[in-house]
């Protein structure tokens, strides 16, 4: 599912406004490329050459469709419709922000 299985964590740095305010720029992230993401989760995924950080609304067969927690300031599945699950990095282990569905 994942594309790089060789390491299972990952540490990323937050830019950009569109996960505030859960996720305000500058702060770190520690990522598992390992594991299905559940909806309510962060992950990470490649889109357009760029990694980006959304939060899972909807899962579909072997796509999902994602949102930034800022959607003034958020580019994500509202522009550039669902995300394959190839494309999908890791998903946020740290800090622990999943919103319960």
């Amino acid at each position: 599912m994942y594309q790089s299985m060789k390491q299972p964590f990952l540490i990323r740095r937050v830019v950009g406004l569109s996960m505030s305010p859960n996720l305000k720029p500058g702060r770190i992230i520690l990522g598992l490329s390992l594991g299905k993401p559940k909806v309510g989760e962060l992950i990470i995924f490649n889109h357009d050459g760029l990694e980006k950080i959304k939060r899972v609304d909807k899962i579909e067969t072997n796509t999902v469709f994602v949102l930034g927690d800022n959607p003034s300031q958020s580019t994500d599945s509202r522009q550039f419709g669902n995300v394959d699950s190839s494309q999908i990095i890791a998903r946020v282990l740290w800090p622990r922000n999943r919103i319960k569905t």
